[in-house]
């Protein structure tokens, strides 16, 4: 029974040792795991923090591109109609737009045959884009092909000349015709088909109307007919470039009669603005963070309050103040007509945030377009300044990525700190294991000699049970 704890001196050995371990790692365990604890609530604060640092300061990038202020729009009254765009390079102006008709490309349709038709010989199929065309494609057509046949030669060697072909069927004659379409849209494009040999009835004059199964035209090609500001235009594409220096046109459809639609050609301003919100608010969303981990919040009488990871911490402190700071300069000279953010209408609240005046910003961009990029963009303009603050915080080099690397370390060391713990532990253990287990057996031992040391008594002459 040797070896069994508690066995020879009735102890609970394994709970007393349990004790004593306990008693002597506890103090470093519980400086550890405190110590861990901090580490991950300001690890886990810092990334808070440099996330929201990294919104902000991809809101300034964009709004320091001075190509945002170089963009020019162009916008149309009636987008249903016409689209319009404009290069940076457009001049800034209204005009009015009649769309009488749009481009079209050309669709002729041979004479109608019977369903079953068949080249009686060989021949050939000449498809030319207008009179003139240097370029006409020749299709050879073999004896008794059928019209399948002959469509599925045209489509071959008609694909890279913009022309397709297929069978349209008549079901009250049971006759069928092969349509040609062309892509190519314009005044002088017309599709022409001339036949020879056994196909020699698939010829189409495209200057003749297809009526009553004869060959001829579907649809005529011809050109765009508009007006800008009453001058009388055309063009062979639907769509437009440089009518109006600079802008396209895409024509979608006709104007009423005597009812213009209006082209705007100006500055972006719309999206200067977008970029503005996106600035404002990633600017709040990164204060409120900042507040949120350095706040000390009561949640009641009777609980602790809450502690944001970074309360007291210097580095936020820094970075707030600095942007703060900023932000309230005054750029540019005395004559300039802006000069901080309440001059475009943008100011800054009770509680730090930033808000925006729409109908300010919009009149001063209305107004005042050019300086307004002067103010955000380029090496003297607000973002970069704001950016020669932060960016010492910002990125893996920074201020705020150094300590997160130098937390991570900790952490690490804390781990292996834990590690060699354990193994103290567990030495510790065996140690007082073998002492207690050497006690009990050396208990038991005693134990046994007095047992027998009373039996042997017992029975000596004159000694009794009473005695």
């Amino acid at each position: 029974m040797a070896g069994i704890p508690g066995i020879g001196s009735g102890l609970d050995i394994k709970n007393i040792v349990k004790a004593m371990v306990d008693a002597e790692v506890a103090p470093k365990a519980s400086q550890l795991n405190r110590l861990e604890k901090t580490a991950e609530t300001k690890l886990s604060a810092l990334g808070q923090l440099q996330s929201a640092l990294s919104t902000f300061q991809s809101a300034m990038k964009d709004l320091n591109k001075p190509e945002l202020f170089d963009k020019r729009t162009a916008n149309s009254s009636n987008s249903a109609v016409l689209s319009a765009t404009a290069d940076k390079t457009a001049l800034s102006g209204t005009y009015r737009v009649e769309v009488k008709n749009l481009a079209t490309s050309s669709k002729v349709s041979t004479a109608a045959l019977d369903k079953d038709f068949t080249a009686t010989s060989a021949g050939t199929l000449t498809v030319k884009l207008g009179a003139n065309d240097a370029k006409a494609v020749t299709v050879d057509i073999g004896k008794d092909s059928t019209l399948v046949e002959i469509r599925d030669a045209l489509n071959e060697q008609l694909k890279d000349k913009g022309v397709t072909a297929n069978i349209i069927n008549n079901p009250s004659t049971g006759q069928s015709q092969i349509v040609l379409s062309g892509k190519e849209t314009g005044a002088g494009h017309d599709i022409i088909v001339e036949g020879t040999g056994g196909v020699a009835g698939l010829s189409v004059d495209s200057s003749v109307k297809s009526v009553n199964g004869a060959a001829g035209y579907l649809e005529q090609a011809v050109n765009a007919s508009f007006t800008i500001d009453g001058l009388e235009l055309e063009s062979p594409s639907n769509t437009i470039k440089n009518a109006i220096p600079d802008v396209s046109f895409t024509l979608k459809g006709k104007t009423e009669e005597d009812k213009p639609l209006t082209v705007t050609v100006g500055q972006d301003t719309k999206g200067v603005k977008d970029q503005l919100k996106k600035f404002v608010d990633s600017y709040n969303e990164f204060m409120s963070v900042s507040r949120k981990l350095t706040s000390v919040t009561k949640v009641g009488d009777d609980k602790a309050p809450v502690v944001g990871g970074l309360v007291g911490d210097s580095t936020v402190r820094n970075l707030v103040n600095g942007m703060r700071s900023e932000l309230s300069n005054m750029a540019g000279d005395n004559g300039d007509a802006l000069r901080v953010l309440a001059d475009l209408g943008i100011t800054t609240q009770k509680d730090g945030s930033l808000k925006i005046d729409d109908k300010k910003l919009d009149a001063v961009l209305e107004s005042n377009f050019d300086a307004v990029g002067q103010f955000f963009a380029g090496d003297k303009g607000l973002m970069s300044r704001m950016d020669s603050r932060i960016s010492g915080f910002a990125g893996k080099e920074g201020i705020i990525g150094t300590r997160q690397q130098s937390l991570n370390a900790t952490r690490s060391d804390i781990t292996k700190q834990k590690e060699k713990l354990t193994m103290r532990a567990d030495q510790i253990e065996a140690r007082l294991l073998k002492q207690f287990n050497a006690m009990d057996a050396l208990v038991g031992q005693l134990n046994t000699t007095s047992q027998q040391l009373l039996q042997s008594l017992g029975n000596l002459p004159g000694m009794n049970s009473r005695n």
